[in-house]
């Protein structure tokens, strides 16, 4: 029996342990899929290196529909750490206006400035420690690479946006500051601060923390109304029950609602298809998927000595609003070191990203098996205006393979084909054949009020008509932030992890 039980070691479910477990009083268990390494120097080489992602060792191997009639793999970390031990070490938050579009919607407590105090509770800015909106004492440990640490092709990018009228941007999570500059990043030496190393590594002195890895959960256990564990298997299939006063859901925009379902929680016609009793009508499980489209423009480059594969896959990114858009810095453009494989031509590609999206995917269940992931359909530039706002910053894009210096380095565009055309139309329809994921999934599981139909928490997280459930991931975003998601997950643990540490009465404990 634990007093609380977190199910997912990702971004949100480390901070909600170790926020939580600061309280002696209170036995906390925090259960992984995937394996855990407690030992920092023995940690293996694909979880340490910031400057690149983790592809495949720690890897859910998922599958995702970006659009009609296309598959692509869906990359998510199954290990301590979740998703932040595998990433691209992106430390960007989401703008003033998502929070309080959030608070508006009736979420109490998630405006930008109820936001704000986590945000700097959960980072170590070491180049603007003194900065009113940052913090100099968290467990994530921030920082940009100076110039003199930039790659030739991200030094030509910052200088190629100034002649192209865009300002210098030192700190991209300046929040009302926007242009080109270097990326923060949650990394030191190369090394990846996720989850598992800011926020595990010293708490795992605790003796009310217990970390169960390779512990993959079947489903929730309920009666009367009110969650009392899960049921969980190990690595050799073996199947047992941890009971808990409060669970906490915390695996994911993909797996939380896998979990729900299994659990009877979720539509009435979709739990029927897969033969799982209803136990809560709540049709919004599964629904509201949010991300960032994105497309690429890649590059064959002239001088082969330019593409390192061992080097930072980024540094630099462009911040900007759309032409004609109603949302403010709903626009990315981001150079990617390389691109294609070890010993293929030398190429670089340029990331237009959309950031604010007006469409919605969905997740599709086919299973009531816990081996069997959902189907993942974004939908992407389905809705028109996303397709227009993404296909306005394709050519934005383009423009830098036109501008000096870093058009100087290309020696060809290879994608999109310049022989097909670049007016707007060709690239619109481009959009919405090819649009791929920023790999940002969010909203299944959305915060709301009841009278919301689609809301399936409220503003303190726990599950509408389900007592002693909690879920506080990116699933619970009303809408995907302007922003990599990664320190927004962190700020929700933090949030969540200190309303259940400070106020216990909230969450019957």
């Amino acid at each position: 029996m634990f007093d609380v039980l977190i199910v997912g070691a990702g971004s949100a479910g480390c901070a909600i342990a170790a926020r939580v477990s600061e309280d002696p009083t209170v036995s906390v268990g925090l259960i992984e899929a995937g394996p855990d390494y407690p030992d920092l120097a023995q940690l293996p080489g694909d979880l340490r290196n910031g400057n690149n992602n983790s592809y495949t060792a720690h890897d859910w191997g998922m599958e995702y529909a970006p659009t009609p009639h296309r598959k692509d793999r869906f990359p998510r970390g199954r290990v301590v750490g979740g998703s932040s031990a595998v990433n691209t070490t992106i430390a960007l938050r989401g703008l003033p206006e998502d929070y309080d579009a959030w608070s508006a919607a009736g979420n109490e407590g998630w405006s930008w400035q109820e936001v704000l105090p986590a945000f700097k509770r959960l980072e170590r800015d070491l180049d603007y420690p003194g900065a009113s909106y940052h913090g100099d004492s968290g467990p994530i440990s921030i920082r940009r690479h100076p110039h003199d640490e930039l790659l030739p092709a991200h030094q030509a990018f910052l200088q190629s946006a100034t002649d192209l009228g865009y300002p210098d941007c030192p700190d991209a999570n300046d929040p009302w500051a926007w242009g080109a500059g270097p990326q923060p990043m949650n990394k030191l030496n190369g090394v990846r601060i996720s989850g598992a190393v800011g926020y595990l590594a010293s708490a795992r002195i605790r003796e009310n923390l217990t970390i169960l890895p390779k512990t993959l959960v079947r489903r929730l256990l309920v009666a009367n109304g009110k969650c009392t564990g899960v049921e969980v298997e190990d690595e050799t299939g073996a199947v047992s029950e941890i009971a808990a006063r409060l669970v906490v859901l915390s695996a994911g925009a993909l797996m939380t609602p896998s979990v729900l379902m299994r659990s009877g929680i979720g539509a009435r016609e979709e739990l029927a298809d897969i033969g799982v009793d209803l136990l809560r009508d709540v049709p919004g499980v599964g629904k509201n998927l949010s991300d960032h489209p994105a497309l690429s423009v890649l590059c064959e480059v002239k001088d082969a000595s330019l593409i390192n594969f061992d080097a930072p896959i980024i540094q630099t990114i462009l911040r900007y609003t759309g032409e004609h858009s109603e949302h403010r810095c709903d626009l990315q453009i981001e150079q990617i070191s390389f691109a294609g494989r070890r010993g293929g031509p030398p190429m670089f590609l340029l990331a237009p990203v959309l950031e604010y999206q007006y469409g919605r995917g969905q997740l599709k269940f086919t299973s009531a098996d816990a081996h069997h992931a959902p189907v993942i359909e974004n939908q992407f530039c389905a809705d028109e205006r996303d397709r227009a706002i993404l296909a306005g910053c394709v050519l934005d894009t383009l423009a830098f393979t036109r501008t000096a210096p870093l058009a100087d380095m290309i020696a060809a565009v290879k994608f999109p084909d310049p022989g097909r055309g670049h007016s707007r139309e060709a690239i619109e329809n481009l959009c919405q054949k090819f649009a791929g994921s920023g790999y940002h999934p969010c909203g299944t599981a959305k915060m709301g009020p009841e009278s919301d139909p689609l809301a399936v928490v409220d503003a303190r997280c726990r599950l509408h008509g389900v007592d002693q459930l909690v879920v506080a991931d990116a699933s619970i975003m009303p809408a995907v932030p302007r922003a990599n998601t990664n320190l927004t997950c962190f700020m929700i643990g933090e949030k969540v992890g200190e309303w259940i540490r400070t106020e216990k009465n909230q969450y019957g404990l």
